[in-house]
């Protein structure tokens, strides 16, 4: 697909997750919205995961970290076929497997459960050690928040993972700017944060997160021959795609209702 047509998916899964927020009652709205493009560039361009075969050892893996924006995971993986979408007609219901955060088990794509910030780097660090004594070759991808920058694990792991020569893990900041009450910068000394991942013996790229060529080519330097684990800062805006949800931390927990989701779809170029 070209750049264009990704960018078009991207609106629609966008689409898809704001009315299932207002049928469900699931919030984390922005957290889900500014990642939606990264998400779309993995999955359509970079990752090498058959829907069809995911008992596949040797395929890349991707993880959650962020388990709140679980919602634009359940999206994707019902787009790219995965699962049939109608399994999520009774998203938020009592018993569902669908809510707010990944489960453990039971929705084909997703390799573990996430949610209590901080976990998945470390989990992807075991990953990338297991496909090592394998012989495998398969990238391990880490989706994390700004916000959980904030979790000791976090550093822990950004130290193991040089430290084993971990070449083939990626760690992706959605660097929004926002955490749950406030401003990041605000709430934690994240500045530098280049300079942080670096210093801890990361190969560290910055992009802009919602261009989807740039997004794309930098999500493809695993390994990026520097023989080091490859993070990258992906500059994002919280509630991308929606004039009103944009830089507004209220969407945080909000939820739409049914006139915000016909404006939201307008804006969106779906109606």
């Amino acid at each position: 697909m070209n750049v264009k047509e990704l960018e078009r998916v991207a609106e629609e899964i966008r689409g898809r997750i704001i009315e299932t927020s207002c049928k469900a009652g699931v919030p984390h709205l922005g957290s889900c919205l500014s990642c939606v493009d990264i998400l779309t560039a993995l999955y359509w361009e970079v990752l090498d995961i058959d829907p069809q075969n995911l008992s596949r050892p040797e395929r890349d893996r991707f993880i959650l970290s962020k388990g709140h924006a679980a919602p634009a995971l359940f999206q994707v993986l019902a787009m790219k076929g995965f699962f049939p979408k109608a399994m999520m007609d009774d998203y938020g219901e009592d018993g569902s497997l669908f809510g707010e955060h990944p489960p453990a088990c039971g929705i084909p794509g997703v390799e573990a459960a996430t949610g209590s910030l901080g976990h998945g780097l470390p989990i992807g660090i075991g990953m990338a050690l297991a496909s090592r004594l394998h012989g495998y070759k398969n990238g391990i991808f880490v989706l994390l928040s700004d916000g959980e920058c904030n979790e000791g694990s976090v550093w822990e792991a950004a130290m193991m993972a040089p430290a084993n020569k971990l070449e083939r893990l990626m760690a992706i900041i959605d660097f929004n700017k926002w955490q749950a009450t406030g401003r990041s910068e605000e709430i934690m000394a994240l500045s530098p944060l280049k300079e942080k991942w670096s210093s801890f013996g990361w190969s560290v790229y910055e992009v802009d997160g919602h261009d989807m060529g740039s997004l794309i080519t930098v999500l493809k330097k695993l390994p990026d021959g520097s023989g080091k684990p490859v993070a990258v800062i992906a500059h994002t805006i919280k509630g991308k795609g929606v004039s009103f949800m944009e830089d507004d931390n209220n969407w945080h927990y909000r939820i739409p209702c049914l006139s915000e989701v016909e404006t939201a779809k307008k804006e969106l170029g779906l109606i």
